[in-house]
This record gives structure tokens, sequence and C-alpha cells, in this order.
């Protein structure tokens, strides 16, 4: 099947082919065709891995339902898994880029709560939770030990970033200074618990984006609510 033919999606009727989202500004066509390339690999690779269960989907049948070569996968992938969760990168990469962009004196916790507020909002370039098919894969990475080895791959690989971008606004260093590495583990560990009970607690095909916006604001205010109950305890050694 081609890629611009639409699938389905497991336990669900044929899905609606969706618009592609938009590439970056200044995107040349070369550039234009690499990245809808990688977005059709990894569709095909979500559709398939739900349509017929992880260990008997193959790079081969990806690169197939892609209509490209098994080599051309390579030349994006280093395996099914992390074609599968390509969406869960780039999102990571949109996170941080509104980090960079958050005012210089605005405290790191409240710039990376922001940050995850822009990504959630943003309506022009749609995150994995505007997508079909995507909630029922991150429900799925709890039970595939081998996709959520590669999620948490992902998931370091953003957070490393995260520290390096915290670290220069505090004008420090991570080697030295444990305050950015606390401050992203604290933020984006109550982003990855909100979005997996979020996974967890829906359908399949439920892309309720002001539900999982409210879920995740709930969920940082969970964190800075214990933080100030906990603050009187800590200093006065209760």
């Amino acid at each position: 099947m081609k890629a611009t033919e639409s699938t389905k999606s497991a336990g669900s009727t044929e899905s609606t082919p969706q618009a592609p989202a938009p590439g970056p500004a200044g995107e040349d066509r070369r550039q234009r065709k690499a990245r809808q390339t990688r977005e059709a690999l990894a569709d095909a690779a979500i559709d398939l891995i739900l349509e017929h269960g992880l260990a008997t989907v193959t790079v081969e049948a990806i690169a197939e339902r892609a209509d490209v070569t098994r080599r051309t996968f390579s030349r994006h992938f280093g395996g099914k898994e992390a074609a599968a969760l390509d969406f869960t990168r780039a999102d990571g990469d949109r996170i941080n880029a509104a980090l960079r962009t958050r005012p210089a004196d605005e405290p790191p916790l409240a710039a990376y709560r922001a940050a995850v507020q822009d990504w959630l909002a943003d309506p022009e370039m749609p995150g994995w939770h505007r997508r079909p098919r995507t909630r029922a894969l991150l429900a799925l990475v709890d039970t595939e030990p081998a996709l959520f080895a590669a999620y948490e791959r992902v998931r370091g690989d953003a957070q490393d970033e995260s520290v390096r971008i915290i670290a220069d606004r505090l004008g420090t260093g991570p080697a030295r200074d444990q305050r950015p590495a606390v401050i992203v583990g604290a933020a984006a560990g109550v982003l990855t618990a909100a979005l997996r009970s979020w996974a967890r607690g829906g359908h399949a095909d439920d892309t309720d984006v002001e539900d999982l916006a409210a879920h995740v604001e709930q969920a940082y205010d969970v964190l800075t609510g214990e933080a100030a109950l906990a603050a009187p305890h800590i200093a006065t050694g209760n």
C-alpha cells in the first residue's frame, strides 16, 4: 500500500487521511522530500504495529507499506521501534525549541511548563496528541519492553538537551551544578506521568487535545502544590 493511502488502526475502521504537517520555514525540495519519506515510514510503522503487534512487524513490511526500499528505511531509522516513536523525538525537539525562547527572567521550572503549554497549544505544527493512533501506541509502550526501551532513549535525549538549555539560562554547567538536572528531571517526569496516565485512560482513537492539556496542567499543579506543602517541613527538619 502506498504511504498516501489510508490505513487501519488496531480495532478501528479505516482512518481518515490526515493533511501533512507544514514543514519548517526555508525547507528546500530535497529536505521536504526527506521529511515526507521519514513521516511516511513513521506512519507505516505505527499502523502496522497497531494492526499486527510489534513482534510480527518487520522493517521490510514497513518499507513496503511506505513504498520505499529497505535501504531507505535504514537511512532514517535504526529499527522499527525508533520509526514508530519518531513523533516523540520530534515533539521533544519542539518543547526544547520553545524552552529556548522563554523569557530570561522566568524561573526554569515555570519556563519548562510554559514550553510544554506552547507545544500542546501549537495549531501550526500538530503534535502527536493531535493525530489518531498515537495515543494507542503510547499505551502500548507500557506492555512492550522493546518499545519502552526505545521510548526511554528518546526521552533521555530530549531531557539531556533540556538540561543544557536550563544550565545556560542559569549561567552554570550541569557537571558542577545539580539544579538543571533536578529541575528537568522533575518537570519532564511530571509530563511523562501525565502523558502515560492520559494514554491509559482513554479510547484508542481519542484525540481530545483539551483533555490532555487539562490533564498535564493538573499534573504540574500537583508538583508545585506538593513542593509548597513540603517546603516548611524540609526547612525545619520535621
